[in-house]
């Protein structure tokens, strides 16, 4: 009997952990073929998170736990439930039910088809924001042109299938800002992708705010490609330029205007424009001289301070 492993991270979901448990648990007694686990990494959790997870631990053989030191983020609470599951797939899906389980058993049929990744293209209802669509477009695009990875529209869900070679893949990481649905599209293998709708968020509150969506963006761009420092210098030599032909057109107009060369104002604009210019060029560098600085540390992604198994 195959095994499938479903790691949920979890962030002050003590309102879900139950529901998803008993979703996915419906989901698995109509496959009498497969066994399953369920690892919940609760990710620093401010609520009963933690004590709902151990309640469910004791009463069901088939829920484990994972319990982080501190909030270090979704991405690391992936990995960190990859890093213990044993199954001979891994799905990784979200605690609120926005990923809904009932798609569990196609994306077992398409892993049985031969793929060793099956992904998801999430779509939005009607009832989502015109500007988290927009800015959800928005992201896949400029991550697929500014990057080495190509993200199909909506296939940025960490709702996915692994086969248990493409899950010893990834545990071999050691990469500090981990960018997972990079690296899964990165690595190869044999994908597939499925179409879901985005379903309402059971209980709580979502904390991915659009702070966090920039910093997310900039974590994909960075951690996949080095065409920002390349466009930094592009456009250190078109500014420049542009400034050499245009005071040069602006001394030649002087001469034939017989006026005299003047406008504090002006330079007083050119000298900021080009500082803020240096300043996000410098910015660049700095990002990547920080993923830098970081990694060489080579400290842990997360830090376990108690699990079930």
């Amino acid at each position: 009997m195959k095994k499938i492993s479903i790691v949920i991270p979890a962030h002050n979901e003590e309102g879900n952990v139950a529901l998803v448990h008993e979703k996915i648990k419906e989901v698995f007694s109509g496959l009498s073929n497969y066994d399953f686990e369920i690892i919940f990494v609760n990710d620093g959790s401010r609520d009963n998170t933690q004590q709902k997870l151990e309640e469910l631990s004791e009463k069901f053989d088939e829920v484990k736990f994972i319990e982080f030191s501190r909030n270090f983020g979704h991405q690391p609470a992936v990995k960190a439930g990859m890093d213990h599951a044993h199954g001979n797939a891994v799905i990784s899906m979200d605690g609120d039910l926005q990923h809904p389980p009932e798609l569990i058993p196609e994306m077992i049929r398409k892993w049985e088809e031969g793929y060793d990744v099956v992904y998801t293209v999430r779509t939005y209802p009607k009832e989502i924001s015109y500007f988290k669509r927009k800015t959800s477009d928005f992201f896949y695009k400029l991550l697929s042109s500014l990057s080495d990875v190509n993200l199909t529209k909506g296939g940025g869900s960490d709702f996915r299938l692994l086969d248990a070679n493409a899950v010893e893949v990834m545990r071999n990481f050691n990469e500090d800002d981990l960018f997972l649905r990079g690296l899964t599209s990165w690595m190869g293998f044999k994908q597939t992708g499925i179409d879901f709708t985005a379903a309402e968020r059971m209980s709580g509150e979502s904390s991915y705010n659009l702070k966090k969506m920039i910093r997310f963006a900039f974590t994909g761009i960075t951690a996949f490609s080095v065409k920002p420092l390349y466009i930094a210098a592009y456009l250190g030599f078109l500014f420049s330029g542009i400034s050499v032909v245009g005071y040069a057109l602006y001394v030649i107009y002087a001469f034939m205007a017989k006026t005299e060369i003047s406008g504090w104002a002006s330079l007083i604009m050119t000298i900021v424009f080009f500082g803020g210019l240096q300043l996000i060029i410098l910015g660049i560098i700095g990002i990547y001289l920080g993923k830098i600085f970081k990694q060489v540390k080579e400290r842990p992604n997360y830090i376990i301070k108690n699990k079930s198994f």
